[in-house]
């Protein structure tokens, strides 16, 4: 036996804001720690530029908040964590880096700007003490480009390859340690064009109203997922999750439009891509229907 399958099953998801970890890892979230897997979600900025959308703040109340935005939405964190039953909550320590092309990108104090050595090594302590047999996080373009989802991802890939040599980060005084699985987080085409059409058929408002916004080319080709999690069982942990960012998705956002009765299908698939595996059996690009098909 492997010293990969001695230990506890642990799933680890990299994102890089507060409220990221609901979407395309929510359902995931829940179901594995409901199976028993120990699940650590890695958060890599408290989100400190983020917009303030809660309804219920007025102007001069959100203004005086966005100073301490980030302790703010360590709690709604916290309390998404508890709604998804996450084991345990782990923060890489990087600021926000706001939306691409804004001043916050200079900020040197934000993970754009981010000694990438420091980055990784931050997540390889993680990797190396917690010893997760799967990883997830995002595809190479963040899901839709955000600065600090690119970031994610680099930092996350580059640890997942390094963790397992000795030689990388001796200093950190762990036994090096590798993963088994490598996973991308993305969102099915099809889906997107399912919920678009239902969406406009409703009347409700959103981007699929946007005649510049091309369905074909949204979320990723379904031919190209690998793996797709049935977690309907969990969509309504991923709901509370949602209503746990309170500053950020407002009650009115198209995930809490869809009908309760069709939220068991429409919210309760998530969909990865294997990305890099260790294990022989497995050939990267044959679906599956488990993130940790291979190890139990």
């Amino acid at each position: 036996m492997s010293d990969t399958q001695k230990e506890p099953l642990t799933f680890m998801a990299v994102h890089a804001h507060p409220d990221d970890e609901v979407f395309g890892t929510g359902g995931t979230l829940a179901r594995l720690s409901a199976e028993g897997v120990h699940t650590v979600l890695v958060t890599s900025t408290l989100g400190e530029n983020g917009e303030i959308v809660d309804p219920d703040l007025d102007e001069e109340t959100k203004q005086a908040m966005f100073p301490r935005l980030g302790e703010v939405r360590i709690k709604e964190l916290e309390g998404s964590v508890a709604a998804l039953g996450v084991k345990e909550l782990r923060l890489l320590g990087f600021r926000d880096s706001g939306m691409a092309g804004t001043p916050e990108n200079d900020d040197p104090r934000s993970y754009y700007r981010a000694t990438f050595d420091e980055a990784v090594k931050r997540l390889v302590k993680l990797v190396r003490e917690l010893k997760p047999q799967v990883m997830a996080t995002y595809d190479p373009f963040g899901g839709y480009g955000h600065p600090d989802h690119v970031q994610a991802h680099r930092v996350a890939r580059t640890a997942y390859e390094v963790a397992g040599d000795a030689r990388m980060y001796p200093d950190l005084g762990l036994e090096a340690w590798q993963p088994s699985k490598l996973y991308y987080t993305v969102i099915s085409r099809s889906f997107f064009q399912r919920a678009a059409a239902e969406m406009r058929a409703r009347g409700n408002e959103g981007p699929w109203n946007n005649p510049e916004m091309d369905t074909d080319v949204w979320g990723t080709a379904d031919e190209k997922i690998t793996t797709v999690f049935d977690v309907r069982d969990f969509v309504d942990n991923k709901i509370a999750a949602f209503r746990a960012h309170r500053t950020q998705i407002a009650p009115n956002n198209f995930m809490f439009q869809i009908p309760p009765e069709a939220r068991r299908d429409g919210l309760g698939y998530e969909h990865f891509l294997l990305a890099q595996s260790t294990l022989p059996s497995l050939v990267l690009g044959q679906k599956e229907d488990d993130l940790f098909a291979g190890l139990r």
